[in-house]
């Protein structure tokens, strides 16, 4: 039993002194934390101090934005060119294309190519059988030409848009004229209904015409009828 209550005492001994020792490197690691944030704490606020002054600095350097002026063209990497005359030689490069003197020359072009890369002696001829460089001039044409092509279509659908909103709008002003002009024509119907005609002013006098012709065949029946 002594024996027991001995190594009890002893493992007691053995965990106080554990904590102990737990609990003082514990404060060893406090403290030093403590010591490195008093260490760091000024090199930060000098670091903040320094990255401030740079902002202001680079604030002062950077120019001014007025909003009062157009901001400046920025530079293009690519070349600038005038949409407007592009779409007009695409017109006319189009436009010569869908004609038949195109396909005339055309064919005569190929026509000579062919002949003269077979009769041709052999030290003049460039583009031999199977004509490899003549089908790499078709294609680079025909890639060429069908973009063209598209672009005129696109400019003559832009103008007959056009022309079609204009036509709207002149009919409807045509429409508008045209009630205005009919209602303008039934008040004056409306109005001459109520006026004297020249067809009625001749009857009236007509009618006063006999009478008087008739007063001065018979005068005395005139005057028997007045009174």
């Amino acid at each position: 039993m002594a024996t027991e209550r001995g190594r009890g005492d002893a493992a007691r001994e053995r965990r106080r002194e554990r904590r102990e020792h737990a609990r003082d490197g514990l404060s060893e690691r406090l403290e030093e934390a403590a010591e490195r944030l008093r260490t760091e704490r000024p090199e930060r606020s000098s670091e903040r101090a320094k990255a401030s002054v740079a902002l202001g600095a680079s604030a002062l350097a950077r120019p001014r934005v007025r909003l009062d002026q157009p901001r400046p063209a920025r530079r293009r990497l690519l070349p600038e060119y005038d949409p407007e005359a592009f779409g007009r030689l695409s017109e006319r490069v189009a436009r010569f294309l869908g004609t038949g003197r195109f396909i005339v020359w055309m064919t005569l072009v190929i026509v000579v190519w062919v002949l003269w890369n077979i009769f041709a002696p052999d030290h003049l001829r460039f583009d031999q059988y199977p004509f490899i460089f003549l089908t790499l001039m078709l294609s680079l044409q025909a890639s060429y030409a069908a973009p063209l092509i598209l672009l005129a279509q696109n400019r003559q659908d832009d103008r007959d848009r056009v022309n079609l909103e204009q036509d709207r709008k002149q009919n409807e002003r045509s429409i508008a004229d045209t009630e205005y002009l009919t209602r303008e024509i039934a008040a004056l119907r409306m109005g001459l209904g109520e006026v004297a005609t020249r067809d009625w002013i001749r009857s009236e006098f007509q009618d006063l015409i006999k009478e008087m012709d008739e007063r001065r065949l018979f005068p005395g029946e005139s005057d028997e009828g007045d009174r």
